[in-house]
């Protein structure tokens, strides 16, 4: 007499991963997306990131033109699969972003954009990010902002803000794929000037819900970021 196990069935993946990372990186002083981060370059970790989340099914990195054989190449060097494309991004962010969103396949549900500047995204804030946008069709991780936010004119303060109500938002941010396709281009069609993608369905009157951001899930801008980065990863202070 045999014994039969039904094997467990695997969750199956809900979204296409966009990493933008077209940038000059201007402020850096260097090219911050080969930078070494415990013996790896930024990209390479940024992407690793979305290889291990079981939501994503695939991965299309938009980069600078000069770079994209680079990038490539580390894909397949670092074993990335989910990797499907490295492709050339655009002028602006937006663009960029438009530009990853017509390479993730049609079949994929959802829709993640993240900076290839955030190196150190914990899964579970991609998880996070992905299970609410596929129950509210947008989402995105944020943390409290911590200082005070005062606005200001010709260098004197006009206004101080309520903390309370301040978030700093962070990437992944997802969304249904038919409404970031739409609203993206109907940024771009308006000429519209936006610092994020959220920013683009707000325009369309839709809701954003936010999840938990994470500290470590710092942007790459100054030098200083890769001293603090560096040092996370040393002191294996991540998941």
């Amino acid at each position: 007499m045999g014994f039969f196990f039904r094997k467990k069935k695997e969750p199956q993946p809900l979204c296409g991963a966009i990493i933008v990372a077209a940038g000059a990186s201007s402020r850096m002083g260097l090219d911050k997306l080969m930078a070494d981060i415990g013996g790896l370059p930024v990209i390479v970790r940024c992407v690793e990131a979305f290889e291990q989340a079981p939501s994503v099914g695939e991965i299309v990195v938009v980069t600078r033109e000069d770079l994209v054989p680079e990038v490539a190449r580390l894909c397949q060097q670092f074993q990335l699969t989910k990797v499907s494309k490295v492709i050339r991004g655009g002028e602006t962010r937006t663009q960029s972003a438009r530009l990853g969103t017509l390479e993730i396949s049609r079949n994929l549900p959802l829709i993640a954009i993240h900076d290839g500047a955030r190196p150190l995204v914990p899964v579970q804030v991609i998880e996070g990010a992905v299970a609410q946008a596929a129950q509210n069709g947008a989402a995105a991780p944020a943390i409290p902002v911590k200082d005070t936010i005062k606005i200001a004119q010709n260098g004197i303060v006009n206004q101080t803000l309520e903390r309370t109500e301040l978030y700093a938002i962070q990437t992944p941010q997802v969304f249904d794929a038919s409404l970031i396709r739409a609203a993206l281009q109907k940024a771009l069609d308006d000429g519209a000037e936006l610092t994020d993608d959220c920013a683009a369905v707000e325009r369309l009157g839709m809701k954003v819900v936010l999840t938990a951001g994470d500290e470590r899930n710092m942007k790459l801008t100054t030098p200083m970021d890769l001293v603090v980065a560096e040092h996370l990863v040393e002191e294996a202070v991540l998941p």
